[in-house]
């Protein structure tokens, strides 16, 4: 419970304490804990200090028209208008395919949907599209000329910003999920076409009594993760 209702002390506290938020309370977030976290963490570090990322923040009725907007169009496009770029590689090899399959599975055992239960199953993905709750979400993006490398000061961009938010008592959950609906949310968010649309993330306080919130993601054991030479 600690997790979901105390703010971070340490770093590693941070990081451990971490994790995607998918139910939150109605309680909004403080516009200067949103200016917090995004100017603290452009402080994290680019290659050549390119600081290639662009960040949209939004929350109130903004917000509230662009999940109406898209919940009208999932009706006719359950799957989206499709991303900008591999969410997954095509080919999803093993260990990898394994450990997304296996989060899934966790994931509708904790909420109780069982595997037969498609709509049931297709509900919960639609709870992307909500926000899962909650009021604030940012969105990111970059320059479509810029490679691997910019991608990857992208990903410690966000990181820093999910770890901040822990040290306000937010919490967040990372969606490329939003990917699905680039065109719209560029028109939305008038993001330039010289740009590519990454992701969504919601931020926002945990909601401690939601079961969904109590999911652990397994981590890999650490020999298949790390070599340690000349220690």
């Amino acid at each position: 419970m600690t997790r979901l209702t105390n703010a971070a002390s340490s770093v590693s506290d941070a990081l451990n304490t971490r994790f995607s938020c998918r139910a939150f309370l109605d309680k909004p977030v403080a516009a200067e804990d949103v200016r917090y976290l995004i100017e603290t963490a452009t402080r994290a570090p680019s290659g050549g200090n390119l600081q290639p990322w662009h960040i949209w923040a939004m929350q109130g009725d903004p917000l509230q028209e662009l999940v109406a907007d898209i919940k009208a169009k999932m009706a006719d496009q359950p799957g989206g208008e499709g991303s900008e770029y591999h969410i997954y590689p095509p080919d999803l090899q093993d260990p990898y395919n394994s450990r997304r399959r296996d989060i899934g599975e966790r994931m509708y055992e904790v909420l109780g949907i069982a595997r037969e239960d498609k709509i049931g199953r297709l509900g919960q993905m639609a709870r992307n599209f909500e926000f899962f709750g909650a009021p604030c979400a940012l969105f990111f993006a970059l320059e479509k000329n810029m490679q691997e490398g910019q991608w990857s000061d992208m990903g410690m961009l966000i990181q820093s910003i999910m770890l901040l938010a822990r040290e306000r008592g937010l919490h967040s959950c990372p969606q490329e999920a939003w990917a699905i609906w680039a065109p719209s949310l560029k028109q939305r968010l008038a993001i330039p076409d010289n740009m590519i649309f990454f992701c969504g993330l919601a931020l926002g306080y945990a909601d401690p009594d939601a079961d969904i919130n109590q999911l652990e993601s397994p981590r890999a054991p650490m020999d298949e993760v790390v070599r340690y030479i000349g220690f």
